[in-house]
């Protein structure tokens, strides 16, 4: 027997979550993608039967915000079936960011009681503020190959080097490696250590890429810089001669794209290194026009500069003069390189890009950037780093999306970490990363993906690490040395069944797919081991293909929406759907209780219509449910047959 939910002000108590109603911004509940200023569009929603099989409210009522002042219109039911009732009501989008949320009355006892909100984070019997209404959009979408991406991302000092890195003149900075060498990660020499990889090297490999099924190359920054992270460019105008130049650059280019695959950019729009050449005019004079591109307290030797580091000195985006230069207009850098190739942009510590004290101009320099990015190249695609919360960013008319570390990186961890598993500190923090429950995990996710609109969290890419962080393989269990136990494998693997099974654009690090391991990020930025294959994790290579592939086949993974299922302490289960097709994803960190799910409230009429893609068939519980599998670490995905 199911029973009834117990009413909860949290968004997701333990257990069953089929019989609370559901929205969310994709096709299948907002079907008008990208509507403009003044459109009233439809907006559905999902309202199950209770387990008695009576419907779960007798009215709905759309609240949006006009003006800032709430507007209340009545829902009508569309269609019914045996699992529920959708609603429809009409949103009129009055302003460029217009949120809503929805209100459902029933008969005492049903699931929606007498009062019900719901908004993103889940059911409410209760007032709630406006911060996670859902959101309707009328700014310029994303192109529609973002959301069926999948990126891979490349540190180009460690991924592959041709035989003409070794004619190349070393720079006095360097402290050249040979490639078997082991990375330092700590001290002075940390990002002087130089390998030598290149991007001749990087084309000789995208064969790896294109059979791994990645189709993005997102590279790190190519500018010619003073270290191996090149995050402190000497120039926008020019790729490194260490990496074989602007020629180099072309060929990589046209050898991704005659391959299928396009190719991200990664940009300092916050600082630049002191070697810069703006930088080194506006020292040299402080009427120049460059003293203008930063904040000098004193000139020449005292200025503002990133965490304080005396190396990367803070731009000052109130200067119109670097606006033109770095991103404003045709001859802007940001334009020059899309030119020159480019498909998408990474804007690196887009968080801080624009602030300084009383200074906030995040928000314009983010919407001037992407309108002229789109001027150059309509479909283009800018990512902000973000390694916090990046909803109040990503309202519309600025960045496409973000590197998802707040609403699932973070998450992913404190869930498949584990006592046994090395949790390492993330981003700085003073402890490692708590190891939580399902629940709270699952909250979390909610409460971050609330604040931003749905097609942002479809256009943010999803990390289990990236050169910033750990591996997640040693978070998991490995050592940093690269062993790992059965279970931190198992533990990593699910952890991919969620990067490559939830709503964003997965982006996997080089070498994840073949079990590299890394207790910090510089430590995680190890050269590509192409001569010892015998050193791959085949099983873990051969689970990042059939998942990717997984991804590619199935629509609803790539534009479906996100509804929640069940969330256990030790299991989480959700829907992807869309129009064309529904898929069931079932995670486990640990074995445990056994889920059992109503066949009804699934939309279909027997096990025999949940058909497993990857994992373990579900059992029959009588005729009216579904057991799905109790061991874990494992993942297991269904897909859903239409109940006649």
């Amino acid at each position: 027997m199911v029973l009834k939910p117990a009413r909860t002000d949290t968004p997701a108590s333990p257990g069953h979550l089929l019989h609370q109603p559901h929205h969310d911004g994709s096709e299948l509940y907002v079907p008008v993608r990208a509507p403009g200023l003044g459109d009233v569009i439809p907006v559905r929603l999902f309202v199950p039967h209770d387990s008695e099989g009576e419907p779960g409210a007798t009215s709905v009522t759309l609240r949006a915000v006009h003006d800032g002042e709430p507007h209340l219109e009545a829902a009508e039911e569309e269609a019914s079936d045996a699992a529920g009732t959708w609603w429809r009501a009409s949103l009129q989008v009055v302003n460029p960011v217009t949120r809503y949320r929805f209100l459902l009355t029933g008969p005492a006892g049903s699931t929606a009681g007498a009062y019900t909100w719901l908004n993103a984070t889940g059911v409410h019997h209760r007032e709630v503020t406006d911060t996670a209404d859902f959101r309707a959009v009328a700014h310029p979408p994303v192109a529609d190959w973002v959301t069926d991406a999948v990126v891979y991302q490349v540190f180009p000092d460690r991924f592959g080097r041709s035989t003409a890195a070794d004619d190349r003149a070393l720079p006095a900075w360097a402290k050249p490696a040979a490639w078997d060498d082991a990375v330092v990660h700590q001290g002075p020499d940390t990002p002087l250590q130089f390998f030598g990889g290149d991007l001749a090297g990087i084309a000789e490999h995208l064969d790896h890429i294109i059979e791994l099924g990645a189709t993005v190359l997102y590279l790190t920054p190519f500018f010619p810089a003073h270290s191996n992270h090149r995050y402190d460019a000497s120039t926008f105008d020019h790729v490194d001669p260490l990496l074989g130049g602007d020629e180099a650059f072309a060929d990589l280019v046209r050898e991704a794209h005659n391959r299928g695959l396009r190719v991200m950019g990664d940009l300092t729009t916050n600082h630049t290194g002191d070697s810069h050449e703006w930088f080194l005019a506006a020292q040299a004079d402080a009427h120049a026009p460059e003293a203008d591109y930063y904040f000098f307290e004193k000139h020449p030797a005292q200025y503002a500069c990133w965490f304080g580091i005396p190396s990367l000195p803070k731009l000052d985006h109130s200067s119109p003069a670097l606006r033109r230069r770095m991103y404003e207009g045709p001859t802007s850098t940001v334009a020059h390189w899309l030119r020159a190739g480019l498909d998408a942009w990474r804007i690196d510590v887009a968080n801080m890009t624009g602030r300084h004290g009383a200074q906030d101009l995040a928000h314009d320099v983010a919407r001037t950037m992407v309108t002229a990015a789109r001027d150059e190249k309509a479909d283009v695609w800018v990512l902000a780093e973000h390694g916090h919360d990046a909803g109040p960013d990503l309202q519309g008319g600025g960045w496409h999306g973000t590197m998802d570390y707040a609403g699932f990186t973070r998450p992913v961890w404190t869930w498949l970490g584990g006592a046994e598993a090395s949790t390492r500190p993330f981003f700085g923090q003073p402890t490692a990363s708590p190891v939580l429950s399902g629940t709270d995990v699952v909250n979390g996710m909610r409460e971050v993906h609330a604040e931003m609109p749905w097609r942002a969290q479809a256009a943010s890419t999803l990390h289990l690490d990236s050169h910033d962080l750990p591996r997640f393989r040693t978070a998991t269990g490995g050592d940093g040395s690269g062993n790992i136990s059965r279970r931190g494998r198992e533990k990593h693997l699910v952890g991919l069944a969620l990067q490559l099974a939830m709503p964003g654009v997965p982006s996997i690090f080089a070498g994840d797919e073949i079990g590299l391991t890394g207790v910090d990020g510089e430590h995680s930025r190890t050269p590509f081991p192409w001569h010892r294959r015998e050193e791959w994790d085949e099983p873990t290579l051969d689970a990042y293909r059939a998942w990717i592939a997984l991804r590619h086949q199935h629509v609803a993974l790539r534009h479906g929406g996100l509804r929640w299922v069940h969330v256990g302490d030790d299991s989480m289960t959700f829907l992807r759907e869309n129009a064309d097709e529904r898929i069931l994803v079932h995670a486990a960190r640990a074995d445990h209780s056994p889920v059992t799910l109503p066949l009804q409230a699934l939309g279909i009429e027997s096990v025999a219509h949940l058909s497993p893609l990857l994992g373990e068939r579900g059992a029959a519980v009588g005729a009216s449910d579904v057991q799905l599998p109790a061991r874990g670490p494992a993942a297991h995905i269904y897909r859903l047959a239409p109940a006649s």
